[in-house]
């Protein structure tokens, strides 16, 4: 199923670690997401400060939904984002579901 619709789900501490293969299966279904280490990363770049601030409130509005918050900087146009399950400590499907949400508000 196409990650994008996918829901994710609360954390209930008990999920299995996700394993190498299924991060790089995962990670392969992504466009320009990195998995480093316990996280996932992605840098988006817009023309100007305003458009970046406007991507970014529609992240919010979409990690709110799903209740999964990732981790973000501004520096002017860029924004870059972080995912990490912050109840489980490591990488989850729900990163990937959001970072695949979030990749369709561009």
């Amino acid at each position: 199923m196409d990650l994008a619709k996918r829901k994710c789900v609360p954390c209930e501490g008990n999920q299995p670690k996700l394993g190498a293969d299924e991060i790089r299966e995962l990670e392969g279904r992504l466009h320009g997401w990195q998995a480093q280490g316990d996280k996932l990363h992605k840098t988006f770049t817009f023309k100007d400060f305003v458009t970046a601030m406007e991507f970014l409130n529609r992240v919010a509005e979409v990690a709110e939904v799903e209740g999964h918050h990732p981790d973000f900087s501004v520096h002017y146009n860029q924004v870059r984002l972080s995912h990490l399950d912050a109840c489980r400590r490591r990488l989850s499907e729900n990163d990937f579901i959001l970072a695949a949400k979030i990749d369709a508000l561009v």
